[in-house]
């Protein structure tokens, strides 16, 4: 049985990764409109892969015996200044996300919920891996700069992303 504590921090969590996937949706979405597909790709793979984690939080609340609480999901932004800008946002984010996970395992631990902790250690090396992630594309767009032609062969390296089997 999970405790109220935990269920309420993992209903919260839902609502988090919920609301990443509509940010990276949106941004898939941004990338389309300016004709950078592959960027485009990179974000809906990212999308997909929010969701998921949103369902593993809620898998782990039913598989405890915990009752799930949708909050309402706010709305993302929709516009950027460029690619640079989406991925620093998108870092930021990661950032943020890193940190609600760490707050769960210090809940867990508090808790004593072992079931929860053992569960977190998959989101904390996930959340390493997205920074990672983040920050290493982020490198590649500082350094092609204003170059058009190497943002089109970032666009076609990003292409190449399909969606991962957890």
């Amino acid at each position: 049985m999970i405790s109220e504590t935990m269920e309420n921090a993992v209903n919260e969590q839902i609502n988090k990764e919920m609301y990443s996937a509509y940010l990276y949706l949106s941004m898939s979405s941004y990338f389309e409109s300016i004709n950078l597909k592959g960027f485009a790709n990179w974000m809906y793979v990212q999308y997909q892969e929010e969701v998921e984690h949103a369902m593993k939080f809620y898998e782990h609340l039913k598989n405890r015996g915990g009752k799930l609480k949708l909050f309402a999901i706010n709305e993302p932004p929709s516009e950027w200044k460029s690619p640079l800008d989406v991925f620093q946002a998108t870092l930021k984010h990661e950032q943020f996300i890193t940190k609600s996970i760490n707050e769960l395992v210090d809940i867990a631990e508090s808790e004593k919920d072992r079931a929860a902790y053992n569960m977190l250690q998959w989101f904390i090396d996930e959340q390493v891996e997205e920074e990672a992630n983040d920050e290493e594309i982020i490198a590649q767009l500082e350094m092609v700069e204003e170059s058009r032609n190497g943002l089109l062969m970032l666009d076609r390296e990003l292409a190449k992303r399909g969606a991962a089997a957890d």
